[in-house]
Parts: C-alpha cells; structure tokens; sequence
C-alpha cells in the first residue's frame, strides 16, 4: 500500500493512512469538488479508499471519527503551510530528463552542503539550479541540501519539519525539488537530501492524532522519542520506511543523510537503521540505482557502516566530528565545551589515520571512555569537514570559519579537508572564504512558541559561558544576515580562496595518489613542537606529500627521501599569499621554509622499489 494520496490516472485516486485507534476515517474533500468519502478498514490499522472523477488539485483533509479534520501525515504537498489542506501529486506527470545519468559511486564523492532558502536571494530549488554551473565548475560533483520537509513558516533550518513527505511550499513545492534533482543529473551532480527521524517539530505536528508516532519511553533533545520499538511501532516503522524509499523514487534522489542517529532510540532486536538499509539496498537492486544512506551520529561507534556480519546496520557512510573538532581547535585554539578534548596535531594525526580520534579512550568532557575502534572500516565511511551547518549555526553568533581565523589557515584547512584519505564536505559560501555567519532561524507562526524557542536559546548559550545577546531565531533579519554574499567571489582575495579550492579539487581529482578515500596507503608524521605536519598518501607508482605548518611563524622541514616536485603552494602571491619560500623541485636533504599556515603538495618523481610502508624512514624532520 502506498500510504498518503496516490494518484492512479484518469481522475482517480487512492487514501491510504495509519490510524490504529480511530473508529472511522473518511477524505474530506476540499477540491475539486467538496465531498466525504469513508475509509475501509483493512487490517492493522490502516484505512483505504478510492474515488474517481477526480481532476484538477485534488485537496483534502482527512476526518477522524467524524469530529476533526487534519491533513494527511503522509501529504505529498502542504500549499497553504503546515495546518491547512494537503494535496495530491500526479508523480508519473512529471517529464524526467536523467534517464543517461549514472551515479558516481560515494567514494569518489565531493559534497557541497547547501541550504535552499539561504542559498540564494530567491530562497528557492530555482534559485539553486541558477548555481549549479558554477559548483560543477568548481569540482563538486554532489550536493546535499538541507531538510526540505514541510516546516511552518518559510524560515527555517529544517529539522522542524512536521510533514516528513510534503516538499517545502516556499521553495517550490515537488516539482521545484524534482527540477533541481533533474538540473543536477543532467550536470553530473548527485543529490542527497538530509532527512529527520529522530523527532517531528512541536508546530503542525498532528500525526499523534492518527496513531503513536511518538512515545514517552524515551525521550531525546527535541521531546519524545519517535516510537520505533514501542507498541504499535510496526506502522511508525513502515511509515519512516516509505518515506525514505519515497524520495528515492519519486524525486530521484541519489542518497539521504539521517540526522542525529543518535537521537534514534530502538532496543528492538532487528534496528529500524538496519531495516532501513536493508530496504534501501532492495529497492537499489530492483531499480539498478546506487541509493546511499548517510548517518550522522554523535556516538563515534563504526556499528553503523560495520556489515551485518559484524553486528553492524550497513550504512554506508557517517560523518566524521572528530576530524572537524580537531582541525577547528587547531585553527581557533578554542578549548570550550566538547572542544576541551582537543587541540594537538596529535589528535588531528590520529583523525587521518582512523577517522575517529575517540575509539574507547577517556573523554573528559564527557566524563566517561568514548567511541569504539574503526579497524577494518573502510576510510570511504567517513565524511569529513571543516565546517557544516551545525558547527557555524550552534555557535551563539553564527561565526564561519573564515572570521575565527586568517585567511592564510583557511587555505591551509581546504588543503588537510580536500587531501585528507576520507570524502570530503564543502559548506556553502567555504570555497570563497564567505564572512557572513550562518545563524539559527525560524519562522513558527505561534508567537508563543517563536518566544519559547528564543528564550530556550538564551538559556542554553548562557549556560554554557557565551556572553551577550544571541541573535533573535524568529527574526528576518537573523535569516537575512545568513545568506552568503555570492558578489563576494568577484574580490581579489575571495576569488583567488575559489581558485584554490578548485586547484585542490582538481589534483584531488587527477592524482592517483589523492583521488580515492584510503587510510592504509598513508603515512601521517607530526612535529608538535615546531606545529609540522605530513601526510604521505600514495596508489600505484604516485606518491603525494602535503606539508601543514599549523604555526603562526615560519617553520622549516628537510625532506629525508626522493625527489619531489611542487605542484601546489598556499603561499604563492597567485593565492592571495605572502610569497612562496620553497623550491620547485627538492631533493632528500635539502630544507624548505615554510611561512606561517602554509600547506604545500609535492609529488614525488622517482618510482618507489619498496612499498612506501615497508621504509622506516620518516618523510621529514624538524631541523636541528
């Protein structure tokens, strides 16, 4: 059964929902025609129905036990918002023009985070298609949006979304979704679309009128935990289930990133996440179309991409904290909160090695051992970042990167992000070193809860030693203030931090050595003393070895073994930098200079006899 309004052609249309406790269900018709049509009941609490006739907007509520209306917890399309009538969408009408598309596979993934409504003046998937060029020009060759799930208002972050199937009004509805997912395949751009199913927002939330969406056994940041092993919990399962499988097939998505897996709570023996990936693999195989799922999880536990073998839910990948938290303390010398655990270049060595820094040592921020061991665990798992939208928007302020730190580090965190041996994530506005903050926004219609939702923020920044005024979330003008400046890569600096970020990911793209996640083929060395750090990645006869100088001053570094050609400096006045010290070409003994926060990419010339980890010999050394 396909649950919500499916539209079946000629007129005709099928109601299905999951009602387990009411006593009669009927469609009330809105248009085209006003009328009530009774619901069957057919087993396990679901009710269904059809009618005929049917053309236009089909726009609906349904009646539960002949007393209230709601729209369907299933609704393809809210048009009017989150508390009026839900409408039927013809998905077989739409003229898909993707059928040549053929997904990269996720290893070879460069994603660019984006949020629609900020993205762009227009604030919509339009507005996104217009910019689509300019990503793929870059070197991107994915993007991942921001939840579009029917949120009330028009601003939003996403994560409260209360219609899990309907696409966003204000950005433009499904068939804006659908045009955007089209304009990306026809550029070779894959899609992943972050979805929530840890928690439903608290404004337009009526799905507990039809059944026990939620539950009280747990409880999570957000309120109630969604039921997913509680009584009734088959259907609560089911629903999340086809609303996964539904982006996959009605807008062609090529992959979902779950939010806060964390927040999923489920002792049941068979997990709803292993389900899931069970399900997702199926419908992958029946359709022949890679469809990945991608957890984020505040658990550092590789149960979540580990096979089913070794107890794991196979998920395909996870993002990466660890590595984010690393390089942010690196960068900022930031100790507060969960960056307390952080802050040496061994911790970021150990980031590039394993993906998780925490794999059962103590924390002491959390005051208890932490993570698990990522051994075994494919390094294409792991997405890493130096910024995304939590890290920039749960800041009081809503600071980027780019106005914590110097443009030189900046350039420096692309080069370890974009060489690291795991897939890379670029959050918008990062490739051309954007200053606007990212902040939290909404826009619920409630005054009373828009009040709430500013007074819980206070509270929560002042509880953790922030000081000052944060910025009021139900303000347009905190929305406004989030939007990047796009004119700002037309600057002199803004559009060299581009055309660095587009070198990097062409070198990522063309060198062997680069091109695929791989921590085994990797040598990580660190000089904690003068703030060095290498990394030695190398495939077949290609070697490639970045050197990071994560001081404010000049350091130098001799190189130990074989002969290395530059082929990409940070310092070079073409790069906006100071002027670059080291040569072109170096050979083993030789010392370069490095300024501060330069990182370089040399590529060695000769080829190696010996497999590069069978030589004992560190790449470099500090000078004596």
């Amino acid at each position: 059964m396909y649950l919500g309004g499916e539209y079946l052609g000629g007129g005709s249309c099928r109601f299905t929902v999951w009602a387990p406790f009411a006593q009669s269900i009927a469609v009330s018709l809105v248009s085209p025609k006003k009328s009530l049509i009774p619901l069957a009941a057919t087993g396990n609490g679901y009710w269904t129905g059809s009618a005929a006739n049917l053309h236009g907007d089909i726009l609906y509520y349904y009646h539960i036990n002949g007393r209230t209306s709601r729209p369907d917890p299933a609704s393809d399309f809210q048009p009017l918002g989150v508390h009026n009538h839900s409408q039927v969408i013809d998905h077989l009408a739409f003229q898909w023009q993707d059928d040549d598309f053929r997904c990269l596979p996720l290893e070879q993934w460069i994603i660019y985070e984006l949020h629609v409504g900020a993205f762009t003046p227009e604030g919509s998937f339009d507005g996104v298609i217009a910019r689509l060029d300019e990503l793929a020009r870059l070197g991107i060759n994915a993007i991942e949006l921001m939840p579009v799930a029917q949120f009330p208002g028009s601003r939003n972050w996403g994560y409260d979304g209360v219609h899990p199937f309907a696409v966003q009004n204000t950005y433009g509805g499904p068939d804006g979704l659908k045009r955007l997912v089209n304009e990306c395949h026809r550029r070779k751009l894959a899609v992943i679309l972050d979805v929530v199913y840890n928690h439903l927002g608290p404004e337009g939330n009526y799905l507990n009128d039809f059944g026990p969406y939620c539950t009280k056994k747990y409880s999570t940041p957000w309120g109630d935990a969604i039921n997913f092993d509680d009584e009734f919990s088959d259907g609560v399962r089911r629903f999340f289930m086809e609303n996964a499988l539904r982006w996959f097939s009605n807008y062609h998505v090529d992959g979902l990133r779950i939010d806060a897996i964390h927040g999923i709570i489920d002792m049941s023996a068979i997990p709803f996440l292993r389900e899931l990936a069970d399900d997702v693999r199926i419908f992958s195989a029946a359709n022949n179309k890679p469809c990945y799922l991608i957890a984020e999880s505040d658990l550092n536990d590789t149960k979540i991409v580990r096979p089913h073998t070794e107890g794991g839910y196979a998920l395909d990948a996870q993002w990466c904290d660890d590595f984010h938290h690393a390089l942010h303390t690196l960068l900022t010398s930031e100790k507060t909160g969960y960056y307390s655990d952080y802050g040496s270049l061994d911790n970021l060595a150990a980031a590039l090695r394993g993906g998780f820094i925490f794999s059962g040592q103590y924390s002491t921020f959390r005051k208890r051992r932490f993570g698990n061991s990522t051994a075994g665990v494919s390094a294409s798992r792991f997405i890493v970042f130096s910024q995304n939208h939590d890290q920039a928007g749960n800041r009081m302020n809503g600071e980027r990167l780019a106005a914590l730190t110097s443009f030189e580090a900046l350039k420096l965190c692309a080069g370890i992000v974009l060489c690291a041996p795991y897939i890379p994530l670029i959050f918008m506005g990062e490739e051309y070193a954007e200053q606007s903050p990212f902040l939290y926004f909404v826009s619920h219609i409630d005054p009373e809860l828009a009040g709430a939702v500013s007074r819980g923020r206070r509270a929560e920044f002042k509880a953790a030693g922030w000081r000052g005024e944060p910025p009021d979330p139900s303000a347009e003008s905190t929305f406004m203030a989030s939007k990047p400046d796009w004119n700002l890569r037309a600057q002199p600096r803004n559009a060299a931090m581009s055309g660095f970020y587009r070198e990097l990911l062409r070198l990522r793209k063309s060198l062997p050595a680069l091109r695929l996640p791989d921590n085994c083929n990797l040598e990580v060395t660190t000089y904690e003393y003068d703030r060095l750090l290498t990394i030695k990645r190398w495939r077949g006869d290609n070697t490639v070895l970045c050197i990071a100088n994560f001081s404010n001053t000049a350091a130098t570094i001799k190189m130990q073994q074989g002969k290395w050609n530059k082929i990409l400096d940070s310092a070079e006045m073409r790069w906006h930098g100071p002027g670059a010290s080291a040569p072109d070409a170096i050979t083993a003994g030789e010392i370069i200079t490095m300024p501060a926060h330069n990182f370089i990419i040399f590529e060695e010339l000769s080829v190696r006899l010996t497999p590069p980890h069978l030589n004992p010999l560190p790449v470099g050394e500090r000078k004596q």
